[in-house]
């Protein structure tokens, strides 16, 4: 038996992975961006262990979910599944004065690994849009540039790839990988999506707890469980460094090699 957390598992892809966790006999942590969320979660996945309740798009909240996510751990694998689409019409700026998609896709995930004890397994959610994604590290809020939120979820789901190979060359001792879940029929995807609920979340259940070969691996990019290449970017060892020097100077933390 496993215990894993997921963010982001009060609806859609998270708490599928949930659902499929627990029932494979797993102890699973939940995650909801406020008490009701939470609250929808547990009743959605009542074998699940506990539930943490933070909004990500707040540095303070993300803080305080990581302190009550490291209660209820440690963990064999953490999935970071939390994420949020890029169909605004304009930046949406936090309460810490961040672009929201940032913050929420990338930072976060950012945030939360800096400040929970090194996991055996790190899965982080990214997006087939990575491919379209532009590492522009010097302007990741949007403050120089003509919105596009698609753009911007697009950059933030490559950030996501690039802070996935970061933490598996910085942590040896972790397997570390990104995955694309499809085009999934959720509220973010839309009724026009082409893939169904289990297609979404089969690949990061299989990264959290399979002893296969395949699985045990990191530094990988993966869809239906098969390793693709991602953007070339994505590989480039002076970009994934620059953007862990980005969000350490946004978040006062950094992720040191182990």
């Amino acid at each position: 038996m496993a215990t894993i957390l997921i963010t982001g598992s009060s609806d859609g892809i998270g708490r599928h992975t949930a659902a499929t966790l627990v029932e494979q006999g797993h102890r699973v942590v939940l995650h909801g961006r406020n008490e009701r969320r939470a609250d929808e979660a547990y009743k959605a996945v009542p074998g699940a262990a506990a539930v943490v309740v933070g909004d990500l798009a707040s540095l303070a909240q993300t803080r305080d979910l990581a302190r009550q996510a490291a209660e209820t751990g440690p963990y064999d694998a953490v999935i970071h599944n939390a994420g949020i689409g890029g169909g605004q019409s304009a930046p949406v700026i936090t309460e810490d004065g961040l672009e929201r998609i940032f913050q929420v896709n990338t930072l976060a995930p950012y945030l939360l690994t800096a400040l929970l004890p090194a996991p055996d397994r790190l899965v982080y959610l990214t997006s087939g849009l990575e491919a379209n994604g532009r590492p522009h590290l010097d302007d990741l809020q949007w403050r120089s540039r003509p919105w596009n939120g698609m753009q911007a979820y697009s950059d933030s789901k490559l950030y996501d790839v690039m802070l996935a190979f970061a933490v598996a060359r910085l942590w040896p001792g972790t397997l570390s990988n990104a995955v694309d879940p499809g085009w999934i029929r959720t509220r973010m995807g839309g009724p026009g999506a082409t893939d169904d609920l289990p297609e979404g979340a089969e690949t990061q259940v299989w990264l959290a707890t399979s002893p296969e070969p395949q699985a045990t691996v990191t530094s990988h990019y993966f869809k239906r469980r098969q390793a693709l290449t991602a953007h070339p970017q994505a590989y480039d060892e002076d970009l994934q460094d620059e953007l862990l020097r980005r969000c350490a100077d946004l978040t006062g933390e950094t992720i040191t090699p182990r």
